[in-house]
C-alpha cells in the first residue's frame, strides 16, 4: 500500500504568480477548501513546498 497525503487550498490564487498557480492545478486543486489525496513522493513534497503559503497538509 502506497503512502497518500491529503492537501487543501486554504487561500485564494488572486494576485499569485503563474507558476505557483500552475502548481496548484498540477496538486488538482481547484477552488479553496478543495482537498486533493496524492501519492506522498518527493515531487509532490516538492509542489507542496512551493506553495506552502497557500495550501495546508489535512491528516
Amino acid at each position: 500500500m502506497t503512502k497518500t497525503v491529503k492537501v487543501q487550498l486554504v487561500k485564494g490564487l488572486i494576485g499569485t504568480r503563474q507558476d505557483h498557480r500552475a502548481t496548484v492545478r498540477g496538486l488538482g486543486l481547484r477552488r479553496v477548501n478543495s482537498v486533493a489525496e496524492l501519492e506522498d513522493t518527493p515531487a509532490v513534497r516538492g509542489m507542496i513546498n512551493k506553495v506552502s503559503y497557500l495550501v495546508k497538509v489535512v491528516a
